[in-house]
């Protein structure tokens, strides 16, 4: 079965959540070998995180279900839950989207960070058809910003952040941003390791888009949204998530409000100067 079909038809079974990126045709087999993951990075990418997610989702009532279709081609990820009780939250990766050229162990992080973050995210949210509860899912850009403010902070926070910064440049928009927010090198290590996540993937979400301008800290999108865009923003718009998600420093282990989005995380209405999700695709908050 084509990988497209496969997806098509997890999409079918189980009324998922829309994917990591619009719906397409894209796909690398498993036996490409022209960059991205390998089999055993693809399963420690997501063991790491569903290492540290898996027993918070149990302790809410539910189970987390990790699909690891390695051999699948589909360029895509998706989140789901099942349509009778919601108690089984299922996040699909896929090997195809591990295998782009583009796609980095960090990168991978991202993406499935962001797949949890439809089930974790909180507010605001978009109705799902034919669920029981049909608001469960956390809409793209939030999804984007519950990565960089929770997932990646707890999965990256024990790794030698300063090793793996070392191999990397990092813009200067990234160190000052991160040293103004935060006060001890390893909570700056870790904010800068999370921005860079997010560029790594927003790289990928550009090429795939042909976009002619290449995304940068430097060129935030000017865009102002007056009601909530709830769809895939575009490549730069969702790097300014990443961004701002690295620069809020509210904890980790504090959840983002599943009713008022300024629970849990910066905005305005909190007198937060910084960490708030951008106007590309949140209305003021």
């Amino acid at each position: 079965m084509k990988s497209w079909m496969g997806a098509a038809l997890f999409l079918a079974l189980s009324s998922a959540q829309a994917g990591f990126i619009p719906e397409n045709t894209l796909s690398i087999p498993f036996t490409f070998s022209g960059g991205g993951l390998n089999e055993i990075q693809f399963h420690k990418v997501i063991d790491k995180v569903a290492g540290v997610y898996a027993p918070l989702i149990a302790a809410k009532g539910a189970t987390l279900d990790m699909k690891r279709n390695w051999e699948d081609g589909t360029v895509n990820a998706y989140a789901s839950r099942d349509m009778a009780r919601g108690t089984t939250w299922t996040v699909a990766m896929f090997g195809g989207l591990a295998r782009h050229p583009l796609i980095t162990e960090d990168a991978f992080a991202v993406v499935v960070c962001h797949e949890l973050g439809h089930h974790l995210g909180g507010a605001p949210k978009k109705t799902q058809a034919f669920q029981v509860d049909p608001k469960w899912a956390s809409n793209e850009g939030e999804s984007d910003y519950f990565a960089t403010t929770k997932c990646l902070r707890k999965i990256f926070e024990r790794d030698d952040n300063e090793a793996i910064l070392a191999l990397k440049t990092i813009p200067a928009e990234v160190k000052t941003g991160c040293e103004n927010v935060y006060k001890n090198q390893s909570e700056i290590q870790l904010c800068q390791r999370v921005a860079m996540a997010g560029y790594e993937v927003a790289g990928f979400l550009s090429a795939l888009s042909k976009d002619k301008k290449p995304v940068s800290f430097s060129t935030p999108d000017k865009k102002k949204v007056w009601r909530v865009d709830n769809d895939h923003p575009k490549a730069q718009c969702r790097l300014d998530t990443y961004l701002a998600g690295a620069l809020c420093d509210k904890k980790a282990d504090i959840e983002l409000g599943q009713k008022d989005p300024a629970v849990g995380a910066c905005a305005l209405k909190n007198g937060d100067l910084t960490g708030m999700r951008p106007r590309c695709w949140m209305t003021k908050l």
